[in-house]
Protein backbone atom coordinates (compact mmCIF):
# COMPACT_ATOMS: atom_id res chain seq x y z
CA UNK A 1 0.00 0.00 0.00
CA UNK A 2 2.83 2.43 0.90
CA UNK A 3 4.63 1.66 -2.36
CA UNK A 4 1.46 2.32 -4.39
CA UNK A 5 0.80 5.53 -2.48
CA UNK A 6 4.40 6.70 -3.04
CA UNK A 7 4.06 5.93 -6.75
CA UNK A 8 0.83 7.89 -6.91
CA UNK A 9 2.55 10.86 -5.26
CA UNK A 10 5.43 10.74 -7.75
CA UNK A 11 3.13 10.50 -10.78
CA UNK A 12 0.94 13.30 -9.45
CA UNK A 13 3.98 15.48 -8.81
CA UNK A 14 5.27 14.93 -12.35
CA UNK A 15 1.85 15.67 -13.80
CA UNK A 16 1.60 18.89 -11.83
CA UNK A 17 5.08 19.90 -12.96
CA UNK A 18 4.15 19.23 -16.58
CA UNK A 19 0.91 21.18 -16.25
CA UNK A 20 2.72 24.07 -14.61
CA UNK A 21 5.19 24.36 -17.48
CA UNK A 22 2.56 26.11 -19.56
CA UNK A 23 0.32 27.76 -16.99
CA UNK A 24 -1.20 31.17 -17.68
CA UNK A 25 1.32 33.49 -19.32
CA UNK A 26 2.13 36.68 -17.42
CA UNK A 27 1.56 39.92 -19.28
CA UNK A 28 4.97 41.38 -20.03
CA UNK A 29 6.02 44.77 -18.74
CA UNK A 30 4.90 47.57 -21.05
CA UNK A 31 1.93 45.64 -22.45
CA UNK A 32 -1.59 46.79 -21.57
CA UNK A 33 -3.32 45.07 -18.66
CA UNK A 34 -6.22 42.67 -19.05
CA UNK A 35 -9.47 44.56 -19.64
CA UNK A 36 -11.19 45.40 -16.36
CA UNK A 37 -14.46 46.67 -17.82
CA UNK A 38 -15.69 43.28 -19.08
CA UNK A 39 -19.42 43.02 -18.31
CA UNK A 40 -20.79 40.13 -16.30
CA UNK A 41 -22.69 38.68 -19.28
CA UNK A 42 -19.48 38.25 -21.29
CA UNK A 43 -18.42 34.76 -20.20
CA UNK A 44 -15.09 34.09 -21.90
CA UNK A 45 -13.13 32.16 -19.26
CA UNK A 46 -12.77 28.45 -18.55
CA UNK A 47 -14.25 29.08 -15.11
CA UNK A 48 -17.29 30.61 -16.83
CA UNK A 49 -17.75 27.37 -18.77
CA UNK A 50 -17.48 25.30 -15.59
CA UNK A 51 -19.99 27.48 -13.78
CA UNK A 52 -22.48 27.33 -16.66
CA UNK A 53 -22.17 23.56 -16.96
CA UNK A 54 -22.89 23.32 -13.24
CA UNK A 55 -26.39 24.67 -13.94
CA UNK A 56 -27.19 22.47 -16.94
CA UNK A 57 -30.32 20.36 -16.41
CA UNK A 58 -31.86 19.98 -19.86
CA UNK A 59 -28.67 19.03 -21.65
CA UNK A 60 -26.29 16.17 -20.98
CA UNK A 61 -22.60 16.82 -20.33
CA UNK A 62 -19.66 14.59 -21.24
CA UNK A 63 -15.92 14.99 -20.87
CA UNK A 64 -14.77 13.91 -24.32
CA UNK A 65 -11.00 14.39 -23.90
CA UNK A 66 -8.29 15.68 -21.62
CA UNK A 67 -5.74 18.16 -22.93
CA UNK A 68 -1.96 17.75 -22.59
CA UNK A 69 -2.23 20.25 -19.74
CA UNK A 70 -4.69 17.98 -17.93
CA UNK A 71 -7.76 20.10 -18.67
CA UNK A 72 -11.13 18.58 -19.64
CA UNK A 73 -12.77 19.17 -23.01
CA UNK A 74 -16.52 19.21 -22.43
CA UNK A 75 -19.41 18.59 -24.80
CA UNK A 76 -23.06 19.37 -24.08
CA UNK A 77 -25.75 17.39 -25.88
CA UNK A 78 -29.39 18.38 -26.41
CA UNK A 79 -32.03 16.08 -27.86
CA UNK A 80 -31.87 12.32 -28.16
CA UNK A 81 -29.46 10.74 -30.62
CA UNK A 82 -31.39 8.96 -33.33
CA UNK A 83 -30.52 5.66 -34.98
CA UNK A 84 -29.17 6.34 -38.46
CA UNK A 85 -28.70 2.62 -39.23
CA UNK A 86 -25.01 3.06 -39.91
CA UNK A 87 -23.39 0.17 -41.79
CA UNK A 88 -20.37 1.93 -43.32
CA UNK A 89 -18.20 4.96 -42.66
CA UNK A 90 -18.95 8.07 -44.68
CA UNK A 91 -16.12 7.62 -47.17
CA UNK A 92 -17.09 4.03 -47.91
CA UNK A 93 -20.77 4.95 -48.21
CA UNK A 94 -19.90 7.60 -50.78
CA UNK A 95 -17.83 4.97 -52.58
CA UNK A 96 -21.01 2.89 -52.71
CA UNK A 97 -22.76 5.96 -54.21
CA UNK A 98 -25.21 6.31 -51.31
CA UNK A 99 -24.58 8.25 -48.08
CA UNK A 100 -27.54 6.44 -46.50
CA UNK A 101 -25.19 3.54 -45.80
CA UNK A 102 -23.44 5.89 -43.38
CA UNK A 103 -26.46 7.78 -42.01
CA UNK A 104 -29.99 7.03 -43.18
CA UNK A 105 -31.97 10.09 -42.12
CA UNK A 106 -35.61 9.21 -42.50
CA UNK A 107 -38.53 11.61 -42.68
CA UNK A 108 -39.13 13.02 -39.24
CA UNK A 109 -35.56 12.61 -38.05
CA UNK A 110 -34.27 15.63 -36.22
CA UNK A 111 -31.48 17.49 -38.02
CA UNK A 112 -28.14 17.59 -36.20
CA UNK A 113 -26.15 20.78 -35.56
CA UNK A 114 -22.63 20.95 -34.11
CA UNK A 115 -21.13 24.06 -32.50
CA UNK A 116 -17.37 23.82 -32.01
CA UNK A 117 -15.91 26.43 -29.67
CA UNK A 118 -12.50 27.99 -30.20
CA UNK A 119 -9.58 25.71 -31.02
CA UNK A 120 -7.39 28.83 -30.81
CA UNK A 121 -7.32 29.83 -27.17
CA UNK A 122 -7.10 33.61 -27.63
CA UNK A 123 -10.25 33.62 -29.79
CA UNK A 124 -12.53 33.57 -26.76
CA UNK A 125 -15.45 35.39 -28.40
CA UNK A 126 -16.88 31.99 -29.32
CA UNK A 127 -16.72 30.87 -25.69
CA UNK A 128 -18.75 33.92 -24.64
CA UNK A 129 -21.27 33.12 -27.36
CA UNK A 130 -21.61 29.43 -26.58
CA UNK A 131 -21.89 29.90 -22.81
CA UNK A 132 -24.77 32.25 -23.53
CA UNK A 133 -26.23 29.78 -26.03
CA UNK A 134 -26.23 27.05 -23.37
CA UNK A 135 -27.93 29.50 -21.00
CA UNK A 136 -30.58 30.14 -23.66
CA UNK A 137 -31.11 26.40 -24.15
CA UNK A 138 -31.66 26.05 -20.41
CA UNK A 139 -33.60 29.24 -19.62
CA UNK A 140 -34.67 30.93 -22.87
CA UNK A 141 -32.57 34.01 -22.04
CA UNK A 142 -28.96 35.08 -22.49
CA UNK A 143 -26.92 36.37 -19.57
CA UNK A 144 -28.11 39.91 -20.24
CA UNK A 145 -31.65 38.76 -19.54
CA UNK A 146 -32.60 39.13 -23.21
CA UNK A 147 -35.10 36.55 -24.46
CA UNK A 148 -34.31 34.39 -27.49
CA UNK A 149 -37.49 32.39 -27.81
CA UNK A 150 -36.82 31.18 -31.35
CA UNK A 151 -33.36 29.94 -30.40
CA UNK A 152 -34.78 28.18 -27.36
CA UNK A 153 -37.44 26.43 -29.46
CA UNK A 154 -34.85 25.40 -32.06
CA UNK A 155 -33.28 23.12 -29.47
CA UNK A 156 -36.55 21.16 -29.37
CA UNK A 157 -36.41 20.59 -33.11
CA UNK A 158 -32.78 19.51 -33.46
CA UNK A 159 -30.09 17.32 -32.01
CA UNK A 160 -27.50 19.85 -30.78
CA UNK A 161 -23.89 19.29 -29.74
CA UNK A 162 -21.87 22.14 -28.20
CA UNK A 163 -18.17 22.06 -27.34
CA UNK A 164 -17.68 25.38 -25.49
CA UNK A 165 -13.90 25.34 -25.91
CA UNK A 166 -11.88 23.06 -28.18
CA UNK A 167 -8.49 24.10 -26.77
CA UNK A 168 -8.59 24.67 -23.00
CA UNK A 169 -4.77 24.65 -22.79
CA UNK A 170 -4.50 27.66 -25.07
CA UNK A 171 -7.37 29.46 -23.37
CA UNK A 172 -5.81 28.92 -19.94
CA UNK A 173 -2.42 30.27 -21.05
CA UNK A 174 -3.88 33.41 -22.63
CA UNK A 175 -3.62 36.23 -20.07
CA UNK A 176 -6.35 38.30 -21.74
CA UNK A 177 -10.09 37.61 -21.37
CA UNK A 178 -10.89 40.05 -24.16
CA UNK A 179 -9.02 42.12 -26.75
CA UNK A 180 -11.69 44.79 -27.11
CA UNK A 181 -9.93 48.11 -27.63
CA UNK A 182 -6.45 46.61 -27.35
CA UNK A 183 -3.81 46.86 -30.11
CA UNK A 184 -3.94 44.08 -32.67
CA UNK A 185 -0.23 43.47 -32.03
CA UNK A 186 -1.04 42.39 -28.46
CA UNK A 187 -3.57 39.83 -29.69
CA UNK A 188 -1.02 38.54 -32.19
CA UNK A 189 1.77 38.37 -29.60
CA UNK A 190 -0.13 36.29 -27.06
CA UNK A 191 -2.29 34.48 -29.57
CA UNK A 192 0.29 33.27 -32.07
CA UNK A 193 3.34 33.51 -29.85
CA UNK A 194 6.89 34.80 -30.13
CA UNK A 195 10.33 33.50 -31.06
CA UNK A 196 13.21 33.38 -28.60
CA UNK A 197 14.43 36.75 -29.89
CA UNK A 198 11.07 38.27 -28.95
CA UNK A 199 9.74 38.74 -32.49
CA UNK A 200 6.18 37.68 -33.20
CA UNK A 201 5.45 34.56 -35.22
CA UNK A 202 2.32 36.21 -36.61
CA UNK A 203 0.01 34.94 -39.34
CA UNK A 204 0.60 32.87 -41.41
CA UNK A 205 4.11 32.06 -40.15
CA UNK A 206 2.66 30.74 -36.89
CA UNK A 207 1.72 27.74 -39.05
CA UNK A 208 5.23 27.33 -40.49
CA UNK A 209 6.54 25.46 -37.42
CA UNK A 210 4.32 22.58 -36.30
CA UNK A 211 4.31 21.37 -33.61
CA UNK A 212 5.32 24.77 -32.24
CA UNK A 213 8.49 23.70 -30.47
CA UNK A 214 12.07 24.92 -30.52
CA UNK A 215 12.35 28.61 -31.39
CA UNK A 216 9.63 29.57 -28.92
CA UNK A 217 9.56 32.13 -26.14
CA UNK A 218 5.82 32.69 -25.64
CA UNK A 219 3.86 29.62 -26.73
CA UNK A 220 0.84 31.29 -28.29
CA UNK A 221 -2.70 30.40 -27.29
CA UNK A 222 -3.17 29.12 -30.87
CA UNK A 223 -1.63 25.86 -29.64
CA UNK A 224 -2.27 23.27 -26.97
CA UNK A 225 0.50 22.53 -24.48
CA UNK A 226 2.14 20.14 -26.95
CA UNK A 227 2.39 22.90 -29.55
CA UNK A 228 -0.40 21.46 -31.73
CA UNK A 229 -2.58 23.81 -33.75
CA UNK A 230 -5.77 21.73 -33.79
CA UNK A 231 -6.96 23.49 -36.94
CA UNK A 232 -3.95 21.98 -38.78
CA UNK A 233 -3.44 18.63 -37.07
CA UNK A 234 -2.56 15.49 -39.07
CA UNK A 235 -6.15 14.42 -39.64
CA UNK A 236 -5.29 10.98 -40.98
CA UNK A 237 -3.20 10.38 -37.86
CA UNK A 238 -4.20 13.04 -35.31
CA UNK A 239 -1.58 14.13 -32.81
CA UNK A 240 -3.94 15.81 -30.33
CA UNK A 241 -6.57 14.07 -28.22
CA UNK A 242 -8.73 17.16 -28.66
CA UNK A 243 -8.69 16.64 -32.44
CA UNK A 244 -9.59 12.98 -32.08
CA UNK A 245 -12.57 13.77 -29.86
CA UNK A 246 -13.86 16.48 -32.21
CA UNK A 247 -13.66 14.17 -35.22
CA UNK A 248 -15.24 11.31 -33.26
CA UNK A 249 -18.26 13.45 -32.46
CA UNK A 250 -18.64 14.32 -36.14
CA UNK A 251 -18.28 10.66 -37.16
CA UNK A 252 -20.72 9.39 -34.52
CA UNK A 253 -23.32 12.16 -34.74
CA UNK A 254 -23.38 12.77 -38.53
CA UNK A 255 -24.11 16.50 -38.10
CA UNK A 256 -25.88 18.24 -40.95
CA UNK A 257 -24.37 21.62 -40.13
CA UNK A 258 -21.14 22.43 -38.25
CA UNK A 259 -19.41 25.67 -37.33
CA UNK A 260 -15.88 26.14 -36.00
CA UNK A 261 -15.78 29.45 -34.13
CA UNK A 262 -12.76 31.70 -34.66
CA UNK A 263 -11.96 35.41 -34.35
CA UNK A 264 -9.79 37.97 -36.12
CA UNK A 265 -9.07 41.68 -36.33
CA UNK A 266 -11.59 42.43 -39.10
CA UNK A 267 -15.40 42.49 -39.43
CA UNK A 268 -17.09 39.11 -38.99
CA UNK A 269 -17.69 36.71 -41.86
CA UNK A 270 -18.09 33.07 -42.87
CA UNK A 271 -15.11 31.50 -44.62
CA UNK A 272 -15.65 29.26 -47.61
CA UNK A 273 -14.43 25.71 -46.78
CA UNK A 274 -11.64 24.15 -48.83
CA UNK A 275 -11.47 20.69 -50.40
CA UNK A 276 -15.17 19.91 -50.10
CA UNK A 277 -17.68 19.33 -52.92
CA UNK A 278 -18.80 22.33 -54.91
CA UNK A 279 -22.44 21.95 -53.83
CA UNK A 280 -21.34 22.31 -50.20
CA UNK A 281 -19.55 25.55 -51.05
CA UNK A 282 -22.71 26.83 -52.75
CA UNK A 283 -24.76 26.10 -49.63
CA UNK A 284 -22.20 27.83 -47.42
CA UNK A 285 -22.37 30.86 -49.72
CA UNK A 286 -26.16 30.99 -49.35
CA UNK A 287 -25.88 30.89 -45.56
CA UNK A 288 -23.10 33.51 -45.60
CA UNK A 289 -25.16 35.93 -47.67
CA UNK A 290 -28.21 35.38 -45.47
CA UNK A 291 -26.15 36.07 -42.36
CA UNK A 292 -24.75 39.27 -43.90
CA UNK A 293 -28.29 40.46 -44.65
CA UNK A 294 -29.35 39.76 -41.07
CA UNK A 295 -26.33 41.57 -39.62
CA UNK A 296 -27.04 44.54 -41.89
CA UNK A 297 -30.67 44.66 -40.75
CA UNK A 298 -29.50 44.53 -37.13
CA UNK A 299 -27.03 47.37 -37.59
CA UNK A 300 -24.08 45.08 -36.89
CA UNK A 301 -20.75 44.98 -38.74
CA UNK A 302 -19.97 42.37 -41.36
CA UNK A 303 -17.56 41.80 -44.20
CA UNK A 304 -19.42 42.00 -47.50
CA UNK A 305 -18.95 38.83 -49.56
CA UNK A 306 -16.25 37.74 -47.15
CA UNK A 307 -17.06 34.12 -47.89
CA UNK A 308 -15.56 34.61 -51.36
CA UNK A 309 -12.10 35.04 -49.82
CA UNK A 310 -11.45 31.37 -50.51
CA UNK A 311 -11.82 30.25 -54.12
CA UNK A 312 -14.92 28.22 -54.90
CA UNK A 313 -12.65 25.87 -56.84
CA UNK A 314 -9.60 24.53 -55.02
CA UNK A 315 -6.23 23.84 -56.55
CA UNK A 316 -6.39 26.33 -59.44
CA UNK A 317 -3.17 27.99 -58.33
CA UNK A 318 0.34 26.68 -57.85
CA UNK A 319 1.83 26.53 -55.34
CA UNK A 320 -1.15 25.27 -53.42
CA UNK A 321 -2.57 28.03 -51.22
CA UNK A 322 -5.52 26.40 -49.47
CA UNK A 323 -5.04 23.76 -46.78
CA UNK A 324 -7.01 20.64 -45.98
CA UNK A 325 -7.81 21.77 -42.45
CA UNK A 326 -10.16 20.81 -39.61
CA UNK A 327 -13.18 22.02 -41.59
CA UNK A 328 -12.26 19.81 -44.54
CA UNK A 329 -11.71 16.85 -42.22
CA UNK A 330 -15.07 17.35 -40.51
CA UNK A 331 -16.80 17.15 -43.87
CA UNK A 332 -14.89 14.11 -45.09
CA UNK A 333 -15.53 12.12 -41.92
CA UNK A 334 -19.24 12.87 -41.74
CA UNK A 335 -20.53 14.70 -44.82
CA UNK A 336 -21.40 17.72 -42.71
CA UNK A 337 -21.80 21.17 -44.19
CA UNK A 338 -18.93 22.67 -42.17
CA UNK A 339 -17.48 26.16 -42.19
CA UNK A 340 -15.34 28.56 -40.18
CA UNK A 341 -16.86 31.69 -38.72
CA UNK A 342 -14.52 34.58 -37.97
CA UNK A 343 -15.91 36.94 -35.34
CA UNK A 344 -14.35 40.31 -34.49
CA UNK A 345 -12.03 40.65 -31.51
CA UNK A 346 -12.83 44.34 -31.33
CA UNK A 347 -9.13 45.21 -31.41
CA UNK A 348 -7.72 48.60 -32.30
CA UNK A 349 -6.38 47.98 -35.80
CA UNK A 350 -4.97 50.82 -37.84
CA UNK A 351 -4.66 48.64 -40.92
CA UNK A 352 -8.41 48.25 -41.38
CA UNK A 353 -11.34 50.59 -41.10
CA UNK A 354 -13.25 49.05 -38.22
CA UNK A 355 -16.35 50.26 -36.43
CA UNK A 356 -16.32 50.36 -32.65
CA UNK A 357 -17.10 46.86 -31.44
CA UNK A 358 -18.12 46.36 -27.85
CA UNK A 359 -19.15 43.34 -25.80
CA UNK A 360 -22.85 43.60 -26.64
CA UNK A 361 -21.98 43.73 -30.33
CA UNK A 362 -19.80 40.62 -30.12
CA UNK A 363 -22.46 38.65 -28.26
CA UNK A 364 -25.19 39.74 -30.68
CA UNK A 365 -23.02 38.70 -33.65
CA UNK A 366 -22.50 35.27 -32.11
CA UNK A 367 -26.15 34.66 -31.22
CA UNK A 368 -27.45 35.90 -34.57
CA UNK A 369 -25.05 33.51 -36.30
CA UNK A 370 -26.43 30.61 -34.26
CA UNK A 371 -30.00 31.65 -34.98
CA UNK A 372 -29.36 31.85 -38.71
CA UNK A 373 -27.73 28.42 -38.63
CA UNK A 374 -30.81 26.92 -37.01
CA UNK A 375 -33.07 28.72 -39.47
CA UNK A 376 -31.06 27.47 -42.43
CA UNK A 377 -31.02 23.92 -41.13
CA UNK A 378 -34.74 23.76 -40.39
CA UNK A 379 -35.70 25.48 -43.66
CA UNK A 380 -33.60 23.01 -45.67
CA UNK A 381 -34.49 19.92 -43.65
CA UNK A 382 -35.81 18.01 -46.65
CA UNK A 383 -32.53 18.63 -48.45
CA UNK A 384 -30.64 16.63 -45.83
CA UNK A 385 -32.99 13.66 -45.39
Amino acid sequence: MKIRYFGFICVSFLLLCNMGTYSQISIEAGDPPNNKNIPEFYKSKLTDIDKELGHVQVGKIETIANSPGGLPVHAVYYGEKEDFYTQANFNSAIGARNPDYYAKKTTGAKPVIFFLGPVHGQEAEGIAGLVNLIHIAETGKDHRGKEWQELKESFNQCRVIIIPCGNPDGRKRCPYDSFVGLPVEIMTKYGQGTRKDGTSWGWPLAKSLHPMKGDVDILGAYFNNNGINIMHDDFFFPMAEETKSILKIARDEAPDLTVSLHSHAQPPFILQPAYVPFFVKEKVAVLANTLNERLLESGLPFMSDGWQSTALVDGIEFPQRESFNLISALHHISGTMAFTFECSHGVSNNNHEMPDIDYDTILDIQLILYQEMFRYLLANKTDIE
